[in-house]
């Protein structure tokens, strides 16, 4: 079964995540986003996929690392950019220069990530189908 934290959040609150950064801040949000986050990571048999900052968070870190196998998927910050320009729904990216909020991110997570990922898996210009290949690949090697 897969599971997306972000959109268990929405159903949880009835509501998007920048409504959830306008009413309650990132702080507001990153409580929201350790509850989801504990209560999912407890479940088994599912793909679990978080939002970029939930690896801020040391329970976060901790309950993924020690209930699952943790896969790092990355890209490059100007990759990010390309993706996300025209989304709104990223509360942390409407600023004046989003490629630079994403470089000031990722260096700031990527240290976070690596640190427990099992696999590290580079998305960088590769279809969903290769990317997908390649983890599945990887876990059977597991």
């Amino acid at each position: 079964e897969f599971t997306d934290s972000d959109r268990e959040i929405q159903g949880r609150t009835g509501v998007d995540i920048p409504t959830i950064f306008d009413f309650e801040g990132e702080e507001g949000f990153r409580k929201r986003e350790k509850a989801a986050i504990e209560d999912l990571t407890s479940a088994e048999g599912q793909v679990l996929a978080t939002g970029g900052g939930a690896v801020l968070d040391p329970d976060n870190r901790r309950n993924l690392s020690s209930r699952g196998v943790v896969i790092y998927l990355t890209c490059s910050p100007q990759q990010q950019y390309e993706r996300t320009m025209r989304d709104k729904n990223r509360p942390l990216l409407q600023t004046e220069n989003p490629l630079a909020k994403l470089e000031a991110l990722m260096e700031e997570r990527d240290p976070l990530y690596q640190s427990i990922a099992d696999f590290i898996v580079s998305t960088e210009n590769r279809s969903a189908q290769v990317v997908a290949k390649e983890i599945v690949r990887k876990l059977d090697e597991y």
